[in-house]
């Protein structure tokens, strides 16, 4: 089904400042599968591979100088140790094993980070882990140990599903809890994302992309896959960077929000 848009301008139309994220530095060796460069012209937070689902040291040190050049702040993007799966398949991890895994990922980051003169601003888990810990309880306070285990005292943000037990384990633990969006998933009736195997998981109309962004972003609803309107409320709104004509599409977005009121501003 798809959205119409709300129409721009008017009182009272524009929402609060929006940070619109996405996923960088998703390749390895000599495959790229996201154009960082033209992403990072667009973004205002950059969600960054650290080599256990995609990403190498070279690619780490690249992106993390290109944000940082850009005024980008650099998240850490952490998944499962599946680089042949992309990260998007399901895996059994022990509390402790994940907890050291998530805080090795955004300490190998942070040294790139701080290199290129930034740092390390917040952690949001990939594929199935990101999924995982919508429902899973010790799962997500793994997630949060591990952060907390890396962030060397710092209170980092935490960027996950509203609702999701990540964002209420971050909260628990004092740390700032970042919901978000996705302007080209679709939702469930309960505001969790459809599995990426089933049809339509994924919109691939880009008008129909920007007008659910805007719908978001303005009156913080969007159609479910069953054509029900469900309220989403998110700080930071993603924007994939691993399909064709993303960065096309993603100039697009912040071009339609910012015509509407919307301001990109960083979370972090």
């Amino acid at each position: 089904m798809t959205a119409s848009a709300p129409s721009a301008g008017g009182p009272g139309r524009a929402g609060p400042p929006l940070d619109l994220n996405a996923d960088l530095g998703e390749g390895f060796g000599r495959w790229a599968l996201t154009d960082d460069e033209a992403l990072l012209s667009v973004v205002t937070s950059a969600n960054v591979a650290c080599g256990f689902h995609a990403g190498d040291p070279s690619t780490m040190r690249r992106v993390c100088e290109l944000a940082a050049a850009r005024g980008v702040r650099i998240g850490a993007q952490v998944s499962y140790r599946d680089l042949a799966g992309f990260g998007r398949r399901a895996m059994d991890v022990p509390a402790r094993e994940l907890a050291d895994e998530i805080a090795y990922q955004i300490g190998a980051l942070e040294v790139f980070a701080r290199a290129a003169g930034s740092r390390v601003a917040y952690v949001k888990p990939h594929g199935a882990l990101y999924n995982r810990v919508v429902r899973d309880e010790e799962q997500a306070a793994a997630v949060v140990e591990g952060t907390l285990l890396a962030s060397g005292g710092r209170r980092l943000p935490v960027l996950g599903l509203p609702g999701s037990r990540l964002l209420g384990a971050a909260e628990a633990a004092g740390l700032p809890a970042v919901p978000e969006a996705f302007a080209d998933r679709a939702y469930t009736a309960e505001g969790t994302l459809v599995p990426r195997g089933r049809p339509g998981a994924v919109v691939e109309d880009g008008a129909e992309v920007v007008a659910r962004s805007l719908l978001m972003a303005l009156e913080r609803r969007v159609v479910a896959a069953g054509g029900e309107k469900i309220e989403v409320r998110a700080r930071s709104l993603c924007l994939h960077g691993d399909t064709p004509g993303a960065a096309a599409l993603a100039r697009r977005i912040r071009a339609e929000l910012t015509a509407a009121g919307v301001v990109p501003e960083p979370f972090a």
